[in-house]
């Protein structure tokens, strides 16, 4: 095991930015895919210590930030029900809906409790036969697994009182869609360290030669993302577009195949559509048919709810690239960690709260 500090030292980092410089000839925009790497950038200052050169703008790996408000008022659908035991990690209790939040459905009586896993909502199952538990599914392919697991035992145990509300998106496809884009300005990738420790880095290989953009698997310390901008700018330096694992010590390119079967036995990749960007093909996943008993969605009838966003919440925007979270009329002034207009200012890996927390204003 390798101590932590080693990847927080100021002296190495130092070091790769210096060479950073060194080869350094034009100017490059990088996006990192993940929320926990946006918000470590901003607590270590990475972002302010950058060459000017290299840009760094914010992608869409932030699961709580990319579900669809209409899956957010099903959610409080559902919670609000007398008979129903909804249970969620504790981000998804704060991300507003059309009019509300999981907290005001608990302050208003509702039955929503914080869990830890989804195998304790299993638990919850098995303690309350006489109630109907609902455990949020929600997710990139790093918290897929387990809830593939949670699905599979509970038909395994034949849990008729428990369901899911599946939400999990894959990364790939949304890359595709932003590079895509006729305004996309990214011209390289820090991919997210922990889902490639599940999926491998396999899948973004035809991404690369496709699109000729170098892609860098990245861990989440100030080294890590230091040496993984490093990589991305020398090979756009030198003309090349490859996968690079710069995060060796958690992740290989096959991955976590155990890891992989479970969620192919589980479920089938589906059309998903992500807040404030839209439809993507193929960028979700649903409970395959052998499972589709434990749909939350089926089980209550709630399919067909459609909602619209607040016209002043650009969090879309932000989500693929296109703007910082302080380039936002709203930021800090209408929207706030504690009147949030959108998911991206209350989750623990949301840009805006990020930009929040460490201070970054307008100009900064």
């Amino acid at each position: 095991m390798q101590n932590v500090d080693q990847f927080r030292d100021e002296k190495k980092v130092r070091v790769v930015l210096d060479e950073l410089a060194r080869v350094l000839t034009r100017d490059w925009t990088l996006m990192e895919i993940c929320g926990g790497q946006t918000h470590s950038i901003m607590r270590y200052g990475l972002d302010q210590l950058l060459p000017r050169q290299i840009e760094l703008v914010h992608g869409p790996g932030c699961p709580v930030c990319v579900t669809p408000l209409e899956l957010i008022d099903k959610a409080l659908v559902i919670a609000a029900r007398p008979e129903v035991i909804f249970t969620s990690f504790g981000d998804m209790l704060r991300v507003p809906g059309s009019t509300t939040d999981l907290f005001q459905v608990k302050a208003h009586g509702g039955d929503v409790r914080i869990v830890y896993s989804p195998l304790d909502s299993l638990q919850i199952a098995r303690e309350h036969p006489d109630k109907q538990i609902v455990f949020f599914g929600i997710g990139f392919e790093t918290t897929a697994p387990a809830n593939g697991m949670a699905v599979y035992q509970a038909a395994r145990e034949e849990l008729k009182n428990w369901s899911m509300l599946v939400s999990h998106v894959r990364v790939p496809p949304a890359m595709s869609a932003i590079l895509e884009a006729p305004e996309n300005r990214v011209r390289g990738f820090l991919a997210a360290g922990h889902v490639c420790a599940v999926m491998g880095y396999w899948e973004y290989e035809p991404l690369a030669a496709k699109y000729k953009v170098p892609i860098v698997v990245t861990g989440f310390e100030p080294l890590d993302l230091a040496n993984g901008i490093l990589a991305a700018v020398r090979q756009l330096e030198q003309g090349r577009a490859e996968v690079e694992n710069a995060y060796p010590r958690a992740v290989r390119r096959e991955g976590n195949q155990p890891a992989q079967k479970i969620i192919a036995d589980v479920f089938e990749v589906c059309d998903r559509k992500w807040r404030g960007i839209g439809e993507i093909p193929e960028s979700g996943w649903r409970l395959r048919e052998a499972f589709r008993a434990f749909d939350a969605e089926h089980r209550f009838q709630v399919s067909d709810l459609r909602v619209s966003e607040s016209p002043q919440c650009i969090s879309g925007l932000i989500l693929q690239g296109r703007k910082k979270p302080n380039e936002c009329a709203a930021f800090g002034k209408a929207c706030t960690p504690t009147r949030p207009l959108g998911a991206t200012m209350v989750s623990s890996e949301g840009a805006c709260a990020a930009y929040y927390r460490y201070g970054r204003r307008i100009g900064q």
